[in-house]
């Protein structure tokens, strides 16, 4: 694999890593706005606008931009988050040109108003349905709850009335302001032809008018407090917790990534023999979120509301516990070969480097190469992940329940 480089004379970034051996090839834009670029005026007008760069251009209608992917045999989608919004395709390779020439057009997007209006009732359903999903609602409110002030508490959906007195004009205000080639990424992965990658990135994208985006960069810290939402609807209590972390640019992101694996893995891990596995709760994991400039480990656990303390009582014991004594030398190593393979499996497509090489690039201006990341992995010690633990405290969290009871 070859890791290669280029800058348009606009500012826009083009990293690719090139694998002749590839089947395929993947390609992405990644533009650095989310919802912590919003305000509360306009909160969800960057998840809205990803929805909205698949109606229409200038040159296509919504039905051409469908039918080019589909004729291509192309998987392809976009995804929002609060930091990020990522349009991406995989093809075969002789589609390259094709595919580049397609997703380089939705970057610049028409934004009729008809569209604008009518999409508009497909965000509010979306809404909607989100709100009849448990975890997704408590991951919201406790996003919200955690960070508080900070932009990172910002709704990714925005709110149904947020939407509703949203209009298309500050749409593509927003867009305006966010969507600079100095503020875009593309990406390539796999079997590319790269001379003619950039040629092509050349005619598409090179005439965007660039400008300064900046984005608001203040630390969180931690949130100690305790609160539950109520909701007779549902059957099961769900509990969440979450703590600072490392940010995506911190050198203790990798013994981050172990310590949420020792602690909360799907499968044997300090969570799923402590809950799981004795059916004290159906549902319990530790994740790690690295962000720009910051960073959260979240706790989820759903158990039977006659339970739920309980669980949550284990679960915060087991926390005191490893920050006593910290991790055995068997959960390292499962830790570090359960990342080390996922790591592996998702680079064999290109589709699954697509955003390692993608996010290397958007949150720390370099390339890994996938050997070195799992090098990486292995070389952590358990006084590092141990320092991690200790360091942002997993104890001192934010804590929300939602569910049938009115707390625990």
């Amino acid at each position: 694999m070859q890791f290669k480089q280029a800058r348009l004379d606009n500012g826009l970034q083009i990293v690719g890593e090139v694998n002749p051996a590839a089947a395929s090839i993947a390609v992405g834009f990644f533009a650095r706005t989310g919802s912590r670029d919003e305000t509360a005026e306009i909160s969800g007008v960057s998840h809205f606008l990803e929805h909205m760069m698949f109606k229409g251009t200038d040159r296509r209608s919504p039905f051409d931009i469908n039918r080019e992917f589909d004729e291509m045999g192309a998987m392809y989608n976009a995804f929002t988050s609060e930091e990020n919004t990522v349009y991406w395709g995989a093809v075969l390779p002789e589609f390259q040109v094709r595919l580049l020439d397609l997703l380089g057009d939705m970057l610049r997007p028409a934004l009729r108003t008809e569209d604008f209006d009518t999409e508009k009732n497909v965000i509010l359903e979306e809404i909607a349905l989100y709100e009849d999903r448990p975890q997704f609602r408590l991951y919201e409110k406790l996003m919200t709850r955690h960070f508080g002030e900070h932009p990172l508490g910002q709704l990714v959906l925005g709110t149904r009335e947020s939407i509703l007195a949203l209009k298309r004009d500050d749409m593509l205000a927003y867009f305006n302001r966010r969507y600079s080639p100095t503020n875009v990424t593309l990406v390539g992965v796999g079997n590319l032809n790269w001379d003619e990658f950039v040629r092509k990135a050349n005619q598409m994208c090179g005439h965007w008018k660039p400008y300064e985006v900046g984005r608001q960069m203040r630390v969180q810290g931690p949130n100690v407090k305790a609160e539950a939402i109520q909701d007779a609807k549902l059957v099961r209590q769900h509990v969440g917790l979450m703590s600072p972390a490392p940010s995506g640019q911190a050198e203790d992101r990798h013994a981050a990534h172990l310590l949420s694996a020792i602690l909360g893995d799907d499968s044997g891990s300090r969570l799923y023999y402590a809950l799981i596995d004795p059916a004290i709760a159906e549902e319990a994991s530790c994740s790690f979120d690295e962000m720009d400039g910051t960073g959260a480990f979240l706790t989820f656990i759903s158990a039977d509301p006659e339970r739920a303390a309980e669980a949550v009582e284990i679960a915060r014991r087991e926390y005191a516990k490893f920050l006593e004594e910290g991790p055995t030398d068997r959960e390292l190593e499962a830790a570090k070969n359960k990342t080390a393979s996922a790591i592996t499996l998702k680079g064999e497509l290109p589709m699954g480097r697509l955003t390692s090489v993608g996010f290397d690039w958007v949150y720390r201006k370099t390339y890994q190469p996938l050997a070195e990341h799992i090098d990486r992995v292995m070389a952590i010690t358990a006084k590092q992940v141990l320092d991690v633990a200790r360091r942002y405290d997993i104890l001192a969290c934010t804590q929300l329940t939602l569910g049938p009871k009115d707390g625990l």
